[in-house]
């Protein structure tokens, strides 16, 4: 009867001039092979349909013994359970779903691309993209641990917290969807990861004078990111909404100016009317109309785009430069007014907190909360039960209204500043 081997008899184990298998007597059908040049490598042999199979399991010392043993446990039990693990494996790599890089892109196209909107199936291909595949391409995945992802979510929170919990709730989605396909037989995250970052629910609005700032660091900055700030503060819609904004959305003529966001790009699914009010209206009309090619009869498709191609990108960096521009006109008129610059001081904030100052603003203006989320397409629950399924009002006035004024109370502060 074999022996069951252990690290201490292995690490004393002499290659010879032809290959040996070693059985484990510590788990029947697991054995060690031993190549004449010295390296080792563990494989299960059983039998299927009557035939001799081996299902190689990996080198050795990269599967220790304990792990040797519980992979081939698993292989094992898939056996007693009349699968074939040999045939099983020879099937993934004939769907070349081996390696990590392979099965990102058929998660995405099966599971991603089918069951969520745009926006949300842009961010995740760029997670992947960014944050997963430069670091396991070429790793086959059942060889990623519980370690590694840890590992892996651990380095994006030292930059990114928040970032670094929606790496992990997809790549918790990833494995599980990988098991489910028979591509891993159990997921490294079966035992719980804890999120890294801590949200905590922001609370930022712009001040008056902050909002003075902003307009004249973007009106510096100029098209795109000065312009495409300057619309999210007088419309308060998402980022997303107003980075992907398009020409043939608006309607700028006639009596009704109107911008109309089609339901795939809006969080809830459902397609939102946001009235063009005068002020906003000045700043489209001179935005440049940049075509995607040279061709004179094209036509711009993007309100924001360097390449006419795409959307704009890059918004963190963007913040930072219109931050830091506000920052250099405070400390501007501080000089003016005879104090010191360098006791003037910025708190940080978020293109989001844009959308938080425009809702504050039209509440301070006395715009009822049911107007204000109607201008926001944000439901919070004021319209509730059987009111909220059969009120199908748009409230298409009191938005126009809200934004008006508004629009009115940004152009004031705007106008104030500069005879100052």
């Amino acid at each position: 009867m074999a022996k069951a081997l252990t690290v201490k008899a292995i690490e004393a184990i002499k290659p010879q001039a032809s290959r040996r298998e070693i059985p484990d007597g510590g788990l029947p059908g697991l054995y060690l092979l031993v190549q004449p040049s010295g390296a080792m490598s563990w494989a299960v042999r059983y039998r299927s349909d009557n035939r001799p199979k081996k299902h190689t399991i990996g080198p050795y010392p990269a599967f220790s013994l304990a792990i040797a043993r519980e992979e081939a446990g698993k292989v094992l039990r898939a056996i007693s359970e009349g699968r074939d693990p040999a045939a099983e494996r020879s099937e993934r790599k004939a769907r070349k779903l081996d390696l990590v890089e392979d099965a990102i892109d058929e998660f995405v196209r099966r599971r991603v691309e089918n069951k969520n909107r745009p926006n949300t199936v842009r961010e995740r291909k760029r997670l992947f993209d960014k944050e997963v595949k430069p670091y396991w391409r070429g790793r086959a995945m059942r060889r990623i641990t519980r370690l590694d992802v840890s590992k892996r979510v651990n380095e994006v929170a030292d930059r990114a917290p928040v970032m670094a919990n929606r790496l992990l709730a997809l790549l918790r989605l990833f494995f599980t969807w990988a098991m489910d396909e028979e591509i891993i037989d159990t997921s490294p995250m079966e035992r719980k990861i804890k999120a890294p970052g801590i949200e905590t629910t922001r609370d930022r609005i712009l001040s008056d004078y902050e909002i003075r700032l902003l307009w004249s660091a973007a009106e510096k900055e100029g098209y795109p990111f000065g312009t495409f700030a300057q619309m999210l503060l007088l419309t308060g819609q998402r980022k997303s909404e107003v980075s992907g904004g398009m020409w043939e959305e608006l309607e700028t003529t006639g009596n009704d100016q109107l911008w109309t966001i089609p339901p795939e790009r809006t969080k809830n699914g459902k397609e939102h009317f946001v009235p063009l009010v005068s002020f906003l209206l000045q700043i489209i009309e001179v935005l440049p109309r940049v075509k995607p090619d040279k061709d004179a009869k094209s036509k711009p498709i993007y309100l924001f785009t360097t390449t006419g191609k795409t959307a704009v990108s890059g918004f963190s960096k963007a913040k930072d430069h219109l931050q830091e521009e506000m920052l250099a006109i405070a400390k501007k008129e501080a000089t003016e007014r005879g104090e010191d610059p360098e006791s003037v001081s910025l708190e940080p904030w978020t293109f989001h907190d844009l959308r938080r100052t425009a809702a504050s603003g039209m509440a301070r203006l006395s715009v009822p909360v049911h107007v204000v989320e109607a201008v926001l397409n944000h439901k919070s629950g004021s319209i509730k039960g059987v009111a909220a399924v059969y009120n199908r009002y748009d409230y298409a006035e009191e938005k126009r209204d809200a934004l008006t004024a508004w629009s009115e109370y940004v152009k004031a502060l705007v106008a104030k500043g500069k005879t100052e």
